[in-house]
């Protein structure tokens, strides 16, 4: 291993670090948060859908701000202040279980899932640009890959974790644990060299998104899986009287985890259209096995292919959209790109819940297999028409 290798691997590591504890504060309640909307505060699976996805409206609604942050201030200062308002976050968590009202204790939360999605958007933006600053463009598949291993591992470990928490100190002392999650983070971002931003004219944000937009919905369109089992597989587990409900969640990170640390080059090594044609396609098979699922054990499993399968739609999608846009726009492209992920989160999954609400739990996960062979035909297509670097 090369010193300049070295050196990457000791600024990734820390930069990790910070996106780690800040999923672990989103993963801890994922799979409690239906449970206590639906059958706590007595709300309906739109509702449910509208909890899980608030989080990721304030995400997409702050992305451009966080990528203009990071572009003229800094990724440091970014990340720092993203892991500060999710530690308040959590605090509201515990706060919302304090009040009586059924409304007004899901309008405290729904407030903390906001905070938590700007939180999320300052991070990760900050962790992207940053990565990519030091790794360079040529290996920014890389960078997305590793950072994609610590939210999905946070968000695989926080599942049952948050579970045992909430089964023994309860919805307040999860949701305390979620609050402090995030400061180890802070400290880690001390531990990275820092970047000066980048200078030369920026591109309006429009052209970004006009620049992007293609591997940004094929993004969209593969994630739409991860929403389905986040949102609905504890509720389609409890329907079916299914056990152990969080390894559904936990499934899916495993998996995704394993392929990104086997697999995670392959998208700077062959180009990010042709990994992302591969990765939509398991997707797929994977949703199709949820919605066709006939015991606990069969759903797990699919679960765990469509981790698989998007573990690398994200990097190799992204690779796409980093190779179109200038450096000193890197940021506001990263901000843009990693919106169309949660445009999926805040507009398709409580979409999502009025198909429930229609035809059942299970056919969350046949959409979900739909938007995935949707992702798959358009990754083909950025395939035929590579752009130049």
């Amino acid at each position: 291993m090369t010193t300049q290798t070295k050196s990457l691997w000791r600024d990734l590591a820390p930069i990790c670090v910070m996106v780690f504890v800040e999923f672990l504060a989103m993963g801890l309640p994922l799979s409690i948060l239906p449970v206590r909307v639906h059958d706590t505060l007595g709300f309906g699976s739109f509702v449910v859908g509208l909890a899980i996805g608030a989080q990721s409206w304030a995400t997409l609604l702050t992305r451009h701000a966080a990528g203009t942050r990071s572009d003229q201030r800094g990724p440091r200062s970014t990340a720092i202040l993203g892991l500060s308002v999710s530690v308040l976050a959590g605090t509201l968590y515990a706060l919302s279980s304090l009040v009586p009202n059924p409304s007004v204790s899901l309008a405290v939360l729904l407030v903390g899932r906001g905070l938590l999605g700007l939180g999320e958007s300052l991070v990760i933006t900050g962790a992207l640009a940053w990565g990519v600053a030091l790794a360079g463009r040529e290996r920014s598949g890389l960078v997305m890959a590793w950072v994609g291993i610590a939210m999905y591992g946070a968000m695989a470990a926080g599942a049952p974790f948050g579970a045992a928490l909430d089964a023994r100190f309860g919805f307040v002392g999860m949701s305390l644990a979620a609050a402090l999650a995030p400061l180890p983070g802070i400290a880690a971002a001390f531990l990275v060299r820092p970047v000066d931003p980048v200078g030369g004219a920026r591109i309006p944000f429009y052209r970004v998104i006009k620049l992007i937009w293609l591997p940004g919905a094929g993004l969209s369109l593969a994630a739409l899986g991860f929403g389905a089992i986040a949102a609905f597989s504890t509720l389609f587990f409890s329907e079916h009287a299914w056990p152990h409900a969080s390894l559904a969640m936990s499934a899916f990170g495993a998996a995704y985890v394993l392929a990104r640390l086997v697999l995670g080059g392959l998208p700077d090594r062959f180009g990010g259209a042709r990994v992302a044609v591969a990765s939509a396609g398991v997707a797929a098979v994977g949703q199709l096995g949820m919605w066709l699922s006939t015991s606990s054990l069969m759903a797990v499993a699919a679960a765990a292919l469509t981790g698989l399968g998007f573990s690398l739609a994200f990097p190799s999608f992204g690779v796409e959209a980093i190779r179109r846009v200038p450096p000193q726009n890197r940021g506001v492209a990263l901000g843009a790109y990693t919106a169309f992920f949660d445009a999926t989160m805040g507009l398709g999954v409580p979409a999502l819940g009025l198909v429930v609400g229609a035809f059942g739990y299970g056919a969350a996960f046949a959409v979900g297999a739909f938007t995935a062979l949707t992702a798959l035909l358009i990754a083909l297509g950025l395939a035929r028409s590579t752009p130049s670097a």
